[in-house]
């Protein structure tokens, strides 16, 4: 039997349970394993050690009750400690930072069951990370957690390292590989960009069990925030986008080439018209214009994830990180991704605000890079693309259940605003 089919039984049964007394005992003979076996076979898929993996989600669940209303002694009582104290040591431990931080920081959200065949990795934890860092001769810097600003959602595939590193891990080598070429291309050309720092051995990134780390300098300079908007940044991110179209047209690199339309006929759209009730007429008119246009859009490599919090700007420099989903494909789809990353963290408030920071990102971009008749016309038919996409895959995940919310609200206001937005 699949070894990961068994530890799912475990999570499951671990969720089930908080509030009970839960052994590892327990879990390995429900799993038919030895103790020492299981320990190493939980660890290996997880990447924490099983009571540790339940203290973690204990402390999950506790401070998410402490933020729905309850006392602190009873979250701490409810959830296996015999104190609020007992609650509050261990919680700072695992997490670096007191329950209350936690809470105004916006991290603390529904925990959501652990599927282990939906994630790419489940955590690495502080220990493994500084043996990782060995290979640069760093095992001695500090360790912290990266959390989004506009959502508070933790960053689970980076850490910073010190003031001056990040480093990063995943499970997709052609997309770590996919990285290094772009920003090595973009960085020969002036743009800032990171690229991996050699170990000491000389390599770019480490291998370990079924991960790739790498790390990289941390670009001085600061992460545009969606929310923190002010008059002008629509129109500058739409140009900087233009430069970095520039800037990638030069660039030779072999990338996957993308099909919008393929996957939004096949799948995003079929999908979405399930969840969100569009009607026959729409559809139609959707899907019969956006073939029309789709072929006839420039196509070139873009950067896939434009979104304001992996561009970074510095006195007399900008530049963009995270170029793992780099691929060839209608150029067009990275100022409206763009946008629509904007609206996502910022939706509910005045979104009609919205309109006009599109306006300027599309101004911006073609300032800089010229966009043809069938471009402008193809705008909402993207913009409804990237959205239809979202709704679809988010629909299928549990882990984003409120990010799933939002952007069904967003897909809907969208198409209530798709005559303004044939006008952009």
């Amino acid at each position: 039997m699949d070894h990961r089919i068994i530890i799912q039984r475990s999570l499951d049964y671990i969720e089930d349970h908080l509030q009970a007394e839960i052994s590892a005992s327990e879990l390995a003979a429900q799993a038919g394993f030895s103790l020492f076996h299981y320990y190493r076979l939980f660890q290996q898929i997880t990447g924490l050690p099983v009571m540790q993996y339940i203290l973690h989600r204990r402390l999950l669940h506790g401070v998410y009750a402490i933020k729905q209303g309850s006392t602190k002694t009873d979250a701490a009582l409810r959830f296996g400690f015999d104190t609020y104290a007992g609650f509050y040591k261990a919680f700072c431990w695992e997490f670096g930072s007191t329950p209350s931080d936690f809470l105004v920081s916006r991290r603390a959200k529904r925990p959501y069951r652990i599927d282990i065949n939906k994630e790419e990795h489940m955590a690495i934890t502080h220990k493994k990370i500084t043996q990782i860092l060995k290979h640069w001769n760093l095992e001695d810097e500090t360790i912290t957690d990266i959390y989004y600003e506009g959502t508070g959602n933790k960053n689970e595939n980076a850490c910073y390292v010190g003031a001056k590193y990040i480093l990063k891990y995943t499970f997709d080598l052609s997309k770590l590989k996919k990285h290094i070429e772009v920003s090595k291309a973009l960085e020969n050309i002036g743009l800032l960009s990171a690229i991996p720092i050699p170990t000491a051995k000389g390599a770019e990134y480490i291998p370990d069990g079924e991960l790739y780390f790498y790390l990289t300098r941390r670009l001085k300079g600061e992460h545009m925030v969606s929310h923190r908007f002010a008059d002008g940044d629509g129109r500058f991110v739409g140009e900087i986008i233009g430069q970095l179209h520039l800037a990638l047209a030069q660039v030779e690199e072999s990338v996957n080439e993308a099909n919008l339309l393929a996957t939004i006929t096949d799948w995003a759209l079929p999908k979405s018209k399930e969840v969100l009730h569009l009607s026959d007429a729409f559809c139609k008119e959707y899907l019969d214009t956006f073939a029309t246009l789709y072929p006839l859009l420039p196509r070139q490599i873009i950067h896939r994830d434009p979104n304001p919090g992996n561009i970074i700007c510095a006195d007399e420099q900008w530049g963009f990180i995270d170029f793992e989903l780099a691929e060839r494909n209608a150029r067009i789809y990275d100022p409206c991704y763009a946008a629509t990353a904007v609206l996502s963290e910022t939706f509910g408030g005045d979104n009609d605000k919205w309109i006009q920071i599109f306006r300027d990102m599309i101004c911006g971009y073609d300032s800089v890079a010229r966009l043809t008749e069938s471009e402008r016309k193809a705008i909402p038919y993207i913009i409804l693309s990237n959205q239809l996409v979202c709704v679809a895959w988010f629909s299928e995940q549990d882990k984003y259940a409120e990010i799933f919310e939002i952007n069904q609200r967003m897909t809907l206001w969208l198409i209530e605003k798709w005559e303004e937005l044939k006008n952009i």
